[in-house]
């Protein structure tokens, strides 16, 4: 996963905004697991000690789920 998407995905789940159709894209090739992690992980460091947990794992869960079902479906003809 590139950086810039890292930041994008990293933006939505932390803070607020959207996520690109490529974003989605590299996040569902990089794996559940993997998204899972570096979450979980990021909630650990001490600069994010002052958000819900809960809160960010509920976001990162609908990110995931979105871009999944984003992914899954076939796109509309033009």
């Amino acid at each position: 996963m590139g950086l810039p998407c890292v930041l994008e995905a990293f933006t939505i789940i932390f803070n607020t905004g959207s996520i690109s159709n490529i974003c989605c894209g590299e996040l569902v090739v990089l794996g559940k697991v993997c998204h899972s992690a570096l979450v979980k992980r990021t909630l650990e460091n001490p600069l994010f000690k002052d958000l819900n947990p809960a809160t960010i794992i509920a976001k990162s869960i609908q990110t995931w789920n979105n871009c999944l079902a984003l992914i899954d479906s076939p796109s509309p003809s033009t």
